[in-house]
């Protein structure tokens, strides 16, 4: 091969490195302009909690029992947060890096998912810290244990780190569920899926919604419900998007059919 041939090569990977590079710039700036407000930050995702231990009327607290658990929690907390608002600059930095190479078509194909898919996680989010966690603290707490003469007290001390692990876990958890019609429609596209396939497999879809709730949730039921059933609501959007795309892309195929039947007369006359 020719050093005129490589060129094109060299330069797709030297586009790739500065896109990372880039990328990886974002994110360590917001990691520092959230590691300077970390308690902030901290202070909200305790929130869901705070509110419900105010109801018991004590004086509660969380705790941390290694002398580096709180800094290391705190770092956590700034680089989780910069890479959940530093995520539209990195698609961006994608989108440019893989939008020359792709025809109008196939640009006007990829934009939409790529602007609904932070949304969706977002709104994944968004559910699970306003509606999962208040419900979900309160069962938790639900059973602490006044002591007796018999017993001694059973009373809840949160640490901070595995407050944290358990947070952005159910966070992520949700939002990577919200993808769930961007993955579909994308493989109905790619022609991998069609909406009588998905609707025939409504039932095993039902039963692994409740499985992997319960995998990636904690053991209780309600965040393993309130998991699986925006799952399962997920996934009918998601038949009903494949559709669209179905027939837009029948309405496209049957247009391209009469623009080669009509080359054809052409050429015949």
């Amino acid at each position: 091969m020719s050093e005129k041939n490589k060129m094109p090569l060299l330069e797709h990977i030297k586009e790739l490195r500065d896109r990372l590079i880039k990328s990886v710039v974002a994110i360590l700036i917001l990691f520092f302009v959230f590691f300077s407000v970390k308690e902030h930050i901290y202070g909200f995702l305790v929130q869901p909690l705070a509110n419900v231990l105010v109801e018991s009327g004590e004086n509660r607290r969380m705790i941390f029992t290694a002398l580096h658990e709180a800094f290391f929690t705190y770092i956590k907390v700034s680089f989780w947060t910069a890479l959940f608002v530093g995520f539209p600059f990195v698609a961006l930095q994608f989108w440019r890096f893989v939008a020359p190479g792709l025809y109008l078509k196939e640009k006007r194909a990829l934009l939409p998912y790529l602007v609904i898919s932070p949304i969706l996680f977002f709104l994944g989010g968004a559910l699970v810290y306003y509606f999962i966690f208040p419900l979900a603290w309160k069962f938790f707490i639900s059973f602490e244990a006044q002591g007796t003469a018999s017993s001694l007290a059973v009373q809840l001390e949160p640490k901070v780190n595995e407050y944290l692990s358990l947070v952005m876990r159910l966070i992520f958890a949700f939002g990577l569920s919200f993808q769930l019609p961007v993955v579909l429609t994308l493989l109905a596209r790619a022609g991998l899926t069609s909406s009588k396939g998905l609707a025939r497999k409504r039932k095993y879809a039902i039963v692994f919604s409740f499985i992997g709730a319960a995998i990636i949730t904690p053991p209780d039921v309600i965040s393993q419900v309130g998991l699986a059933i925006p799952i399962i609501i997920l996934y009918e959007i998601s038949i009903f998007a494949v559709r669209i795309v179905e027939k837009k892309r029948q309405k496209e195929d049957a247009t391209a059919e009469e623009e080669l039947s009509n080359d054809k007369d052409l050429h015949t006359t």
